[in-house]
């Protein structure tokens, strides 16, 4: 398995977050995660990110312990193993659509130009590399968090509520492109939604509750 949480518990103080989640995603295995407001969902999506901390279980990924990694090291296992795509994109403005997609590339030391023309043709978005993000509608600006979340080819993908923000006809279209670049590349897809059209994808489906995550 490339992803495997065990007993897994947050809270802050004496409120508890969630417990006992216990889930494990395969490589190129696609799963979405639902639940209400409040359960705690985007936090255990952080949680697999090693952005936040929990209180008791562990998180693996590729036998690494994520937990016991120090902040450095952290930083280090997201920038090669991890891609993220965030509801709000968190583009650049400042830096153009090519260079926001060659951004991880960048900081891994391995600029390759080829590489990001590659991934802005597959999500659609050729010939439009030298735009401002502002010069781009909201699919186009996810369509630019999903190839740059991809381009290093990272192990995990985590996705929070990516069409959240979009009409149903571009969520489609977004949730195309995810899909078909995660099977390509290989990577463990987790998504967090609240659209039933969006889970409806995932190979499995699983329900998040205060006391643990359920099929």
């Amino acid at each position: 398995m490339s992803l495997v949480i065990e007993q897994l518990g947050k809270h802050y103080g004496d409120t508890p977050v969630f417990s006992q989640v216990s889930l494990s995603v395969a490589p190129g295995e696609f799963v979405a995660i639902v639940g209400e407001s409040g359960v705690g969902k985007s936090s255990l999506l952080n949680c697999m990110a090693a952005l936040d901390d929990w209180q008791q279980g562990r998180i693996t990924h590729d036998s690494v312990d994520i937990g016991a990694l120090t902040e450095v090291q952290r930083a280090h296992w997201r920038r090669e193993k991890l891609g993220f795509v965030f509801q709000a994109f968190h583009v650049l403005p400042h830096l153009d659509v090519a260079q926001n997609v060659g951004l991880p590339l960048l900081l891994l030391y391995r600029p390759d130009a080829a590489r990001v023309q590659a991934m802005l043709e597959a999500v659609g978005l050729g010939g439009l590399g030298q735009r401002l993000p502002a010069e781009l509608s909201g699919g186009q600006l996810q369509r630019v968090a999903i190839a740059r979340a991809l381009v290093h080819r990272p192990r995990l993908l985590l996705a929070d509520e990516p069409t959240g923000n979009l009409d149903p006809r571009t969520a489609a279209q977004v949730m195309d492109v995810l899909q078909s670049q995660a099977t390509e590349s290989g990577a463990s897809l987790v998504l967090v939604t609240h659209s039933e059209a969006a889970a409806a994808r995932a190979r499995r489906v699983l329900h998040l509750t205060a006391n643990g995550c359920r099929a």
